[in-house]
Order: structure tokens, then C-alpha cells, then sequence
């Protein structure tokens, strides 16, 4: 599937961490705030699970992924440059309704508190802007 300018809303671009357990779903996308980063992705077949549903594990996984970025991004604000990465401890995921084909699927961290060896999360996950799942999600802060 070929993206054009239009199927990307303003402020995101291409995502800036790629792994073998994202590449199946790219082209993924980001925002990037001092304390935050949002993940976006237009979704297709390649999304979904054999019934043609969005798949529950890609929400659960995008929502992960955007909550430990934004963990690390509030972590380098508050100048602890020196943490060598973050574990996810707990992550809960709540689906409030279903994603359709062809929409714009978004992950909002909208919470972060960060501590002394753990960092707390939530998020809201939008498709064309209606919630679909929230999640909440707390971080190993590796040293």
C-alpha cells in the first residue's frame, strides 16, 4: 500500500523505531512531544485477525510501545539522560470498540509519572478520532 501526504495527519511522520515485531505492520508513523510520543498507522488486512477485525494485540502492542517512548522522553526532560532503557512490568488494556479498515489508528499517552526505578502510564487509542481501547502500563527504568 502506497501513503500519500493525505493519509497522514499533520505533525506525524515516519516512525523513528523500527523492529522485526513492528516491520509487518509498517509504514507506522509518530509525533513527537517533550513528553510524549504518539504512534499512528492507517489500518489494513495486514492489522487484522482471521474474522477481519483490527487484532486487539496490535492495539495492546502500539499502546505499549508508545507509552514506554513517552516514559523515556519525560525521563530525558527531567535531565536522567544516564537510564540505559526501560522494561514494561504491567501493561492493561481495556477495548472500548472496534477499529475499522482504512482508519486512522492513534496512540495518545496522556499520563506519565516517573520515579525512582518505575515509571507510570496511561493512554487513550483513537480510530478517526472515537476511543477504541484505553491502557495503562508501568516501566522498569533499567540503570
Amino acid at each position: 500500500m502506497t501513503m500519500t501526504a493525505t493519509d497522514v495527519p499533520s505533525g506525524f511522520e515516519r516512525h523513528f523505531r523500527t523492529s522485526p515485531f513492528t516491520d509487518p505492520w509498517e509504514p507506522l508513523f509518530s509525533r513527537q512531544d517533550p513528553r510524549k510520543v504518539m504512534i499512528g498507522v492507517r489500518l489494513r488486512e495486514a492489522h487484522c485477525n482471521s474474522r477481519g477485525l483490527v487484532h486487539g494485540g496490535l492495539i495492546a502492542s502500539l499502546a505499549d510501545n508508545a507509552m514506554g517512548l513517552s516514559a523515556g522522553a519525560a525521563l530525558r526532560t527531567e535531565g536522567r539522560d544516564t537510564v540505559k532503557g526501560l522494561v514494561t512490568v504491567s501493561l492493561t488494556t481495556d477495548y472500548l470498540g472496534p477499529a475499522k479498515l482504512g482508519s486512522w489508528l492513534e496512540v495518545d499517552t496522556h499520563f506519565v509519572k516517573t520515579g525512582g526505578s518505575l515509571c507510570f502510564t496511561d493512554c487513550l487509542v483513537l480510530a478517526d478520532g472515537e476511543p477504541v481501547a484505553r491502557a495503562n502500563a508501568s516501566f522498569k527504568i533499567l540503570k
